[in-house]
């Protein structure tokens, strides 16, 4: 589920429960203290993308604490 999962302090970047650190950015900064859920599938013509500074595709988190 959703809920379970670790979000990257970095790049906001949504990861597995067992990871150890960002598959998109490598840092090991993970917290499971975060809400609001994106899913980015094309960032060049996304808006979203735009504000949250996202070049790849990918589920990321609105707000990671």
């Amino acid at each position: 589920m959703v809920e379970d999962r670790l979000a990257c302090r970095e790049c906001h970047h949504v990861n597995d429960p067992d990871a150890q650190t960002c598959a998109l950015c490598g840092s090991s900064s993970l917290t499971e203290d975060w809400a609001g859920y994106v899913i980015i599938t094309k960032p060049a013509d996304s808006q979203i993308a735009e504000e949250m500074n996202v070049s790849e595709a990918g589920a990321y988190a609105l707000k990671v604490r």
